[in-house]
């Protein structure tokens, strides 16, 4: 029992998986390389009720380099289109870089309800 409960909770560790139910993902979808300025097409699940915006951040989580997010009305949506906000694509320099995007879901007097980030490989080929 130990063990399943065990292998259950890395499941959901390492699904990206939030406590309060929230869930984001991504493709890289029409991504250019090299800053491409159009965010990728994300996927969202169990936003909170309340939310009233999304704030957004991605990371390049192999070298630390910060690319920037933006911010995006909450209107009950499931998906943000590519280009649903400016930032700063990727570029990895060589190889392949993992990307980090976090999500996170805040009412109109500025709380985070619920956060989520998910992670994807960008290749320099």
């Amino acid at each position: 029992m130990k063990r399943l409960l065990f292998a259950v909770g890395f499941a959901l560790v390492a699904s990206g998986a939030s406590a309060a139910g929230m869930g984001v993902s991504f493709e890289w979808g029409p991504t250019k390389k090299c800053f491409d300025p159009k965010s990728p097409p994300i996927t969202l699940s169990g936003v909170p009720k309340g939310t009233a915006k999304l704030q957004i951040r991605m990371i390049d989580s192999s070298s630390a380099y910060e690319h920037g997010g933006g911010t995006v009305a909450y209107k009950g949506q499931s998906s943000l289109s590519y280009g649903a906000f400016r930032y700063k694509g990727p570029c990895p320099d060589s190889g392949t870089h993992f990307y980090n995007i976090t999500v996170k879901a805040v009412d109109a007097s500025g709380k985070v309800l619920a956060s989520d980030s998910a992670s994807q490989p960008f290749s320099s080929k």
